[in-house]
């Protein structure tokens, strides 16, 4: 199984921190697939960027406003190009991850079965913001979740499933704005999965973000220096929430020191051990799929076919034997 990475990147199609993706990714390319969405083929520089662009076919208009279009299609395009992709997380072109590599790797061996989405009803009043048209909706489905998050394959297939089925309803919450806030919370209400029993869905948030200091109306604080104010605000935040893997937003010029520093403060056992429970992992995913492969309903089928010939199969040479002699 793989970690399909989803960027959405715009405006100047570049990666804030390109160079640190790179280097990060490669202790887990075995285990990790990029994408980009993107707006304008011609505006990307990066031929890291180029050689990793979805087809053409794939891309849909998008704006602040309006990006689920581009959502549907990153993760489509995603789930189709490589079958084990089984992790998808939605990245914007200033996030970066806040984990070391191999802490990433414990994280999606422990947690693949999971989908890291932070959920809640939405809390703004829905007569005077329109977003996602929530008022137009019943009760139930007032809901909103992080717009940037980690979902397991499932959730992607009901996801597209739903876009494609429910397109009545599913144009009508991208037409009030800011869908990509509620839409996802939504789909997986409708299909049951937020709260039902044993539920897949972690409730939390896959993504460092302050939003207690907005850089703008409408979006969350950017860290550009590193000093001790942004550093003790992600490190309270991870303390917190152990299943936060991204952070968002992030300027070209925050600290590359500040950052790998930020990640390894995490790795709190030595790089052997960790790797140790990571292959005991390895391990333990190998047996879980062969037992999900071999003790299937089609497997089963054929195994008590494949008995009851052999059974047959020994009484009849033992009668035939019998008669012979």
């Amino acid at each position: 199984m793989k970690i399909a990475l989803c960027f959405i990147i715009s405006y100047d199609h570049i990666l804030n921190k390109e160079e640190q993706w790179i280097r990060w990714i490669e202790p887990n390319k075995d285990l990790i697939n990029v994408y980009f969405h993107y707006g304008d083929y011609k505006k990307i520089k990066s031929k890291w960027i180029r050689d990793r662009a979805i087809p053409i076919e794939y891309i849909s208009r998008t704006s602040y406003f309006h990006v689920v279009p581009a959502y549907m299609s990153l993760l489509n395009y995603a789930a189709v190009h490589d079958t084990q992709n089984q992790w998808f997380c939605l990245l914007t072109d200033s996030c970066v991850p806040i984990v070391s590599p191999l802490k990433f790797r414990e994280m999606f061996l422990t947690y693949y079965k999971y989908s890291i989405f932070k959920w809640s009803p939405a809390w703004w009043d829905l007569n005077h913001h329109k977003r996602a048209n929530l008022h137009r909706l019943q009760e139930a489905y007032h809901l909103a979740n992080d717009p940037w998050f980690v979902v397991k394959r499932p959730d992607v297939r009901r996801f597209l499933k739903y876009a494609d089925v429910n397109k009545v309803i599913y144009n009508i919450i991208c037409k009030g704005g800011l869908a990509n806030e509620s839409i996802f919370a939504i789909i997986l209400q409708s299909f049951g999965k937020l709260t039902e029993s044993r539920t897949h869905i972690i409730n939390s948030s896959s993504h460092v973000v302050d939003w207690s200091r907005m850089s703008s109306s409408t979006s969350p604080y950017l860290f550009i220096n590193g000093n001790s104010l942004e550093i003790k605000f992600i490190r309270s935040y991870l303390k917190e929430n152990k299943y936060a893997m991204f952070l968002r937003k992030v300027h070209a010029e925050f600290p590359d020191n500040v950052l790998q520093s930020l990640m390894m403060e995490q790795d709190i056992d030595p790089d052997d051990v960790i790797m140790a429970r990571c292959n005991w992992l390895h391990w333990k995913m190998f047996f879980a799929n062969l037992y999900t492969r071999t003790f299937n309903l089609e497997c089963l089928i054929m195994l008590g076919i494949g008995f009851v010939s052999c059974v047959s199969t020994y009484f009849l040479c033992d009668y035939t034997i019998g008669l012979i002699s």
